[in-house]
């Protein structure tokens, strides 16, 4: 394993990372949060032509031959410009499309690689997000197996006012649906698929962090009070040193859980669990400081620091509490 990010990833995140800084700077994002909309399709189709979609596929599926580490990379860009749309769920279905022995899932995997079929997460909450838009829905099965559910017909949603105006949520129940089996209970994929979830959710919650902490420098660095910036004051020197001593050792975590998933390591699944609950609970933590090194300004809508806020909520519960990944990695662990 590397240390460091090979100069294919660092493209990669500068590719994703350009892409979003053209289509989806902040006015889009504030225009976006007041809106009824779920999706944004111009935003979506910029990084599916990147081929994010079949980045952690083989070479023979469509993909890039590449894993779920380089997607992780780009799910943390994606976390770090609060990017709307249902990305974690497609790359996941794309995963657990690819490794299905139903041919009725491989039959979609094509679509799902490029995009042209929206997928969107349904596991374990009523809360989905993008749920209007989506074309499927990768959900459980009801007996500990996975599934993909058709829209349309038997899928009942409600709209609901969302924590997370980025990735705006509804409440979804499935009634009479058309569904391909993905997976049966009792199949290593099952966890396989969860595990990959839990990852890309923790990236996105990386990326977030890691905004939130350079904004709070870069603000600190300009803001003047008393004559001086008011990162010279030792009281947010301090604030400032938690927020980085937080973030950036959390980076390896992430991407060992990566690396563990790719490569089939005995600790993946740990790992996997820990990243979720580390991530979260530190994104959460260095949205809220931030918020508090803005001061007053950090408050108010227009300079749109509670979208990362509520970003990070979001991914606390999503999935799972930290309280419950911790007790299963301790499980994993024999403790």
């Amino acid at each position: 394993m590397r240390f460091h990010l090979t100069a294919e990833q660092v493209a990669i995140q500068d590719a994703v990372r350009g892409t979003l800084g053209e289509c989806w700077g902040m006015e889009r994002l504030h225009a976006f949060a007041d809106g009824d909309a779920d999706f944004d399709p111009a935003s979506w189709q910029a990084l599916m032509a990147l081929g994010v979609g079949a980045l952690a596929l083989d070479e023979d599926e469509g993909g890039a031959g590449l894993g779920l580490l380089d997607a992780a990379l780009v799910c943390e860009v994606a976390g770090a410009a609060a990017a709307p749309g249902p990305l974690i769920g497609q790359i996941v279905a794309a995963l657990a499309a690819a490794r299905s022995a139903h041919q009725s899932i491989r039959a979609l995997l094509p679509a799902i690689a490029s995009g042209d079929t929206v997928v969107t997460l349904a596991l374990d909450s009523a809360l989905v997000q993008s749920a209007r838009s989506a074309d499927l829905f990768l959900a459980d099965d009801g007996a500990g197996g996975l599934r993909l559910v058709e829209a349309g017909e038997g899928v009942v949603i409600e709209g609901v006012d969302s924590t997370d105006r980025s990735r705006p949520v509804s409440r979804v129940r499935f009634e009479t649906v058309t569904a391909h089996p993905v997976c049966a209970a009792g199949d290593p994929l099952v966890d396989k698929i969860r595990d990959a979830a839990l990852v890309l959710i923790a990236a996105d919650a990386l990326g977030g962090a890691q905004h939130c902490l350079d904004l709070s420098v870069d603000y600190a660095k300009t803001r003047e009070q008393f004559g001086q910036p008011i990162g010279r004051f030792q009281g947010l020197k301090h604030q400032l040193a938690h927020m980085a001593l937080d973030v950036e050792p959390a980076r390896a975590l992430v991407w060992y859980a990566a690396y563990a998933w790719d490569e089939d390591l005995s600790d993946a699944g740990r790992a996997a669990a820990m990243a979720k609950a580390h991530l979260c609970e530190i994104y959460t933590r260095t949205t809220r400081a931030a918020i508090a090194a803005h001061g007053g300004i950090g408050y108010t809508w227009e300079y749109g620091l509670n979208y990362w806020f509520r970003r990070s909520v979001h991914d606390r519960a999503w999935l799972g509490s930290p309280a419950r990944h911790r007790a299963r990695a301790a499980e994993l662990a024999d403790w």
